[in-house]
């Protein structure tokens, strides 16, 4: 389970403070979708950093999978995100010396997980990919691409996944064969998916939609 208490993000400016997230309180439970949307500068991506522990919140208080983020040091959050976390990008974020495979075998051999080839392969299969598993990302589609960063993103099996605008560099056609697969393989995970977006159709397939403004958020 995600659960938010009185979350709170203030910056300084050249012209004083500045305040993104304004006491926030959230709730998702285990093995929910949840969509969080809202226009530019709203604080979506702050609001999605701070849940995952890339980011630390001037106030208030985050639980990830039970476990309180408010005393962790920024080690202790990586071994963290390391665990129960999986992330999907917008850029995809693919390494572009290595191969889709190596790409996906990456973080599992990071995490001395065993027969990181096989799972890689396994996943990159179910994604569509099995006769892609040497071609390096400039030789991928934009689909493509999205789709090794979900192999990868599901290989580790997280307990948590984010997913930051994951359609918005496709094209409508494409963007809506990732969301077909994103939410097939999220079923059989049983993740809890947490997605920042601006697609209203990507949002209308989670259970819960979340939409943000000028710091604040209500469930719509």
């Amino acid at each position: 389970m995600i659960k938010v208490s009185q979350l709170l993000k203030t910056v300084s400016t050249a012209d004083g403070n500045l305040d993104i997230l304004c006491g926030i309180d959230l709730e998702i439970e285990p093995g929910a979708s949840a969509a969080i949307v809202g226009a530019s500068g709203s604080g979506k991506s702050t609001l999605l950093g701070l849940l995952a522990g890339m980011d630390v919140p001037s106030g208030g208080e985050i639980w990830l999978d039970g476990e309180s983020l408010k005393n962790l040091d920024e080690d202790q959050r990586a071994r963290l995100r390391a665990e129960k976390v999986g992330f999907v990008f917008q850029s995809f974020q693919l390494l572009p010396a290595l191969t889709a495979l190596e790409n996906v075998m990456l973080p599992l051999e990071l995490a001395g997980v065993n027969d990181a080839d096989k799972i890689a392969k396994k996943y990159l299969v179910e994604v569509g990919l099995g006769e892609r598993l040497s071609h390096y990302p400039t030789t991928l589609s934009g689909g493509e691409q999205q789709r090794v960063a979900i192999a990868r993103a599901f290989a580790r099996q997280p307990r948590i996944l984010f997913a930051d605008e994951p359609t918005g560099n496709l094209d409508t056609r494409t963007g809506e064969l990732i969301i077909e697969l994103l939410f097939d393989l999220n079923d059989r995970a049983h993740t809890t998916l947490v997605l920042v977006t601006h697609d209203e159709r990507l949002a209308a397939r989670c259970d819960r939609c979340f939409a943000m403004t000028a710091g604040e958020i209500v469930e719509r």
